[in-house]
């Protein structure tokens, strides 16, 4: 027996591609919907395929032709895509939509914005629940457009039950910039030391795609205006990523631990480096939805690094990752300027 019309915006992204094949296995008719109208090969022969640009005028409503009973949203940002759920309230009987952790600012104002300001790391609680003060809401950042479409999507509650799901560091196949990348590529490479700033012992709390798909799943089944966080089981280390990857690909690495920021200039600094853990709390989603998390970070390694080893085999970095590129910039890899302050470091010694 079917569960309803399921339609999901951004289907062919990371987490898109994972919710679509979470929901058909529960029972949905599911309606992918992304702006080339492609197909996953792992979905069901059941699932529609739509192509779409959510931002054309009229387009999604006309699409969306005698509504659905839930909508999944990976790719609203701001009032514009608020205030479009919103028109199509009285065809949408619920929606999940994915928003993010950058949402959070510490008891100083300071957040994922001011991180790269003087004295600007945020300090937050461990962990950070929900209630937890946000950024004000506003046009001029990825985190500030992700509150406002928060609060705008929350006060149309009563004719919209929203589940609203604060994502942390998303990982799994299919990420324009998979974090692990970092590591992966440096093994590949035959690097067999690597730097890591404030001692390896920062955490930036990750969460597998399958773990969202399940949180989008379960909120699917039981409709409420509410915000959860999405998290993992448990928030790494950086130096314990470092060493599951190594554990995945049978490599051995040195680890040379720097106390504090990075030495120089991006040595020692990965896409997982804060100066203060963020590990957020998931204790609401347990009593909101049931919610169990269907993988932990090493168990889902595998699958991701195959992944990106496939996607670098024989190809530039930089080509087969341009938005890592455009987000992380050339130093990501900057292998001369690492070596040169080894060498200075092993001199030191």
């Amino acid at each position: 027996m079917s569960n309803g019309q399921a339609w999901v915006l951004g289907a062919t992204g990371q987490i898109g591609r994972a919710a679509v094949r979470a929901l058909t296995e529960d029972g949905w008719e599911v309606t992918a919907v992304s702006r080339g109208g492609g197909r996953d090969e792992r979905w069901a022969d059941g699932v529609r395929t739509t192509a779409l640009d959510r931002d054309d005028e009229g387009a999604l409503a006309a699409a969306l032709g005698d509504g659905c009973d839930v909508l999944v949203d990976m790719v609203a940002y701001g009032e514009q895509h608020a205030r479009q759920l919103a028109g199509l309230a009285d065809r949408i009987g619920s929606a999940v939509v994915i928003s993010s952790g950058a949402v959070y600012e510490d008891a100083r104002g300071r957040g994922f914005d001011t991180q790269n300001e003087p004295d600007g790391a945020p300090q937050y609680p461990v962990p950070i629940a929900e209630t937890q003060r946000t950024v004000a809401p506003g046009d001029a950042t990825y985190s500030t457009r992700k509150v406002r479409l928060e609060r705008e999507l929350l006060a149309v509650g009563d004719t919209l039950p929203v589940t609203l799901l604060r994502a942390g560091a998303i990982h799994g196949p299919y990420c324009r910039t998979p974090r692990e990348l970092y590591f992966v590529k440096r093994l590949l490479d035959g690097r067999t030391r690597r730097v890591l700033a404030y001692n390896g012992t920062g955490r930036f709390h990750p969460v597998h795609v399958s773990n969202v798909a399940e949180l989008i799943r379960l909120a699917a089944r039981q409709p409420g205006s509410r915000v959860l966080n999405a998290a993992d089981p448990q928030a790494p280390t950086v130096a314990e990523i470092a060493s599951a990857i190594d554990e995945v690909l049978g490599r051995e690495t040195e680890t040379v631990l720097v106390e504090g920021a990075p030495p120089r200039g991006e040595v020692g600094e990965t896409p997982w480096t804060i100066a203060h853990p963020v590990v957020y709390d998931m204790t609401a989603a347990g009593k909101e939805l049931g919610y169990r998390p269907v993988t932990g970070y090493a168990e889902s390694l595998p699958e991701t690094v195959e992944w990106l080893a496939g996607q670098l085999d024989g190809r530039d970095w930089r080509d087969a990752f341009p938005a890592m590129l455009r987000v992380y910039g050339e130093g990501l890899f900057d292998y001369a300027a690492e070596d040169a302050w080894l060498e200075q470091y092993d001199l030191g010694r």
